[in-house]
């Protein structure tokens, strides 16, 4: 994949001034790491209808509406009381449904067979801020806590973060335990590529590193 518009440059703070790689921080929002999630589904799982589920403060940070326009995909019907709530298809029959409802996985789909369930942050990726770098680590952690926390009843479980050489690195980390809790790690990076980080799959095999992840972000972080 290839999508040029998920990050969200900003300039930094004052005091995350010289803490990125370039003069702007770059935004990889939770609502662009779901939509980047669900296309993926639909285009390598076999997945025909993905619903994500964003809350309030991911419809003022990511356009679902605009973006998912851009990819092809046109507004069918509304759901709840936003803008962006509602049911969008594409020209090949596949849909996108934002459903703005808490209590929710952040994305499910069927592919396979089976129904993939998502739990999904996400951050900046171009920091070394120790803050912000921290948030990556910690939203890594959260997602996998949630699933663990979240009977699978027969499903997938996915935790999906934002791909940073430190969430790389920490994904490695608990990808054995993990695996042995059913739970899988999926890191999404700026132009959409999604790369599975499974037990014993070096550097060298993982494909999808891109100039930004290969930076040093830090010593790997701790849950």
């Amino acid at each position: 994949m290839d999508f040029e518009d998920l990050v969200t440059a900003l300039a930094p703070p004052p005091n995350r001034v010289g803490k990125a790689d370039g003069a702007h921080e770059h935004h990889l929002y939770e609502g662009a790491v779901m939509v980047a999630y669900a296309m993926h589904l639909l285009r390598t799982e076999g997945a025909r209808d993905v619903r994500i589920h964003p809350d309030g403060e991911h419809g003022k940070q990511f356009d679902f509406a605009g973006w998912l326009s851009r990819r092809g995909f046109s507004k069918t019907s509304s759901l709840g009381t936003t803008a962006y709530g509602g049911i969008y298809r594409n020209p090949e029959g596949q849909t996108i449904t934002v459903d703005p409802r808490s209590g929710l996985s952040d994305v499910v789909a069927e592919g396979g067979g089976q129904v993939i369930s998502a739990e999904c942050k996400g951050g900046i990726i171009n920091t070394r801020h120790p803050g912000q770098v921290s948030r990556l680590y910690k939203g890594l952690c959260e997602t996998v806590g949630m699933l663990m926390a979240t009977p699978a009843q027969g499903r997938r479980q996915v935790a999906v973060v934002p791909m940073t050489e430190g969430t790389i690195r920490l994904a490695e980390r608990l990808a054995p335990r993990c695996a042995l809790a059913g739970i899988e790690i999926a890191l999404v990076g700026s132009r959409g590529e999604v790369v599975s980080i499974s037990p014993g799959l070096n550097r060298e095999e993982r494909p999808g590193q891109t100039p930004e992840t290969s930076k040093n972000m830090g010593a790997p972080g701790k849950c």
